[in-house]
């Protein structure tokens, strides 16, 4: 679907044009004039995306096991309607990526359930002997897109969150894009307004404008992670972000972030078969001898300097992190899929007692 039809209705007829409200104070960015947008699509062959699915969504289990009935990751289960968070995530990025520019770090254990998701190609795959965490699959991928594309603009997506307005992030991801391309040392972070003193999301410190006064990104100060409510509080005060991990930034100003914090990893990488357009396998002596990296904590934090903070509209926004986190999100979008009742009613005290006392089913 092409970009400038995103905020159309659905029989094509024409609605206002959006806003984009971003920064500390909550500035209003108009949306991108048709022109500004017809240059933006032809700028789209250096736009390159990376979907991280290899998690193993343990948070998640006893949901996704009770919704599909066997252990697949959160990624992999329809949670919100019939296609799976990982269709959602593709279909959501394909607005803003030609798809066969989207790569997709999957995890060998999970092969029964990636090859039902029949919207990714085989040359889209890139399977990992074993979940080592975000780093390597980010780091991997980053080098193979460097290698095809030196001037590839790179968004990384998790695929486990959900948008009730997906115009929103649309829009965003189109801005980030657009930032991106000014600011080719910086990496651009996208950061949702909070909705309350969260103390189970990473928050994002905003420091000083990054367009000048009055404008609409800033530079990143630090993080707090998962804080106490005390801090949350204080974090929700100061207009702090919700730290969304969607990324976006010039592969040369990627790589330069990742030297820095993890050059070992890198190199191995480096050395190691990189994607060239058809379905990559890592070697499993690699991964054998390779650490767990979390891309977040070991790059990201340490190192705001590099990084821009982009404030999303406020449209709402969860990682669907526990199943709790799955029904609050759902009821607040007004969405009752199938499963919601039993498994409420599952959760009563009672119920899951004699749940557990059945061997059979439990």
């Amino acid at each position: 679907m092409p970009v400038e039809r995103i905020a159309a209705g659905a029989r094509g007829e024409a609605r206002p044009a959006n806003v984009l409200v971003m920064g500390r104070e909550a500035a209003v960015a108009p949306m991108q004039s048709a022109a500004h947008r017809a240059g933006a699509f032809a700028e789209r062959a250096s736009r390159w995306g990376v979907v991280l699915a290899g998690g193993d969504g343990n948070r998640l289990r006893k949901l996704t096991r009770f919704i599909c009935g066997d252990d697949r990751p959160k990624q992999f289960c329809p949670l919100v309607a019939n296609q799976t968070l990982l269709e959602q995530t593709r279909i959501r990025a394909e607005q803003i990526i030609p798809s066969q520019q989207i790569l997709f770090p999957l995890t060998r254990s999970h092969r029964a359930f990636y090859l039902q998701e029949q919207g990714i190609r085989p040359s889209q795959r890139v399977i990992q002997p074993s979940n080592k965490g975000t780093a390597p699959p980010i780091v991997y991928s980053l080098l193979s897109i460097e290698q095809q594309d030196e001037d590839a603009i790179v968004a990384i997506l998790p695929c486990d969150h959900h948008y009730p307005d997906e115009r929103v992030f649309a829009a965003a991801l189109e801005a980030s894009f657009d930032l991106a391309a000014r600011r080719n040392g910086s990496v651009v972070l996208l950061g949702a307004p909070p909705q309350g003193p969260e103390t189970e999301y990473g928050w994002i410190e905003l420091g000083p404008s990054a367009d000048g006064a009055g404008g609409a990104s800033f530079h990143v100060q630090g993080f707090v992670e998962k804080p106490s409510s005390h801090v949350a509080r204080q974090l929700l005060e100061r207009g702090c972000l919700w730290n969304t991990f969607v990324m976006v930034g010039h592969v040369r100003g990627f790589l330069k972030m990742v030297n820095t914090a993890l050059n070992g990893l890198v190199e191995a990488l480096r050395n190691s078969r990189l994607w060239a357009g058809s379905e990559a396998h890592l070697d499993d002596s690699l991964y054998e001898h390779m650490q767990s990296a979390d891309f977040s904590r070991q790059v990201l934090t340490v190192q705001p300097q590099r990084l821009i903070a982009l404030r999303i509209a406020s449209g709402g926004w969860s990682d669907l992190g526990h199943p709790e986190r799955v029904t609050a999100a759902l009821r607040a979008a007004g969405v009752d899929p199938w499963w919601m009742k039993e498994w409420q009613a599952l959760r009563r005290p009672a119920a899951v007692a004699a749940l557990l006392a059945n061997p059979a089913v439990a």
